[in-house]
């Protein structure tokens, strides 16, 4: 008996076409997500300073509703 060895190459080629339109959309999301995220730190900063600034966390929803109130 003859060893042989047996060799399989097996090449697949991937052509994915992507329409301008679908990367318009993922770079839209994106936009949108880290606008997002730049508001949240906004108003957690927002937050922060209006805690110290009032007092405390008690002193600020006293004055939150002191100024709906009146």
């Amino acid at each position: 008996m003859k060893n042989t060895i047996g060799m399989d190459r097996s090449h697949t080629a991937s052509t994915v076409a992507t329409s301008v339109s679908t990367e318009i959309s993922k770079t839209g999301i994106v936009a949108v997500g880290i606008t997002a995220g730049i508001i949240g730190c906004w108003a957690i900063a927002s937050m922060i300073a209006g805690v110290v600034n009032s007092g405390g966390p008690i002193d600020l929803v006293t004055s939150l509703f002191k100024a709906i109130n009146g």
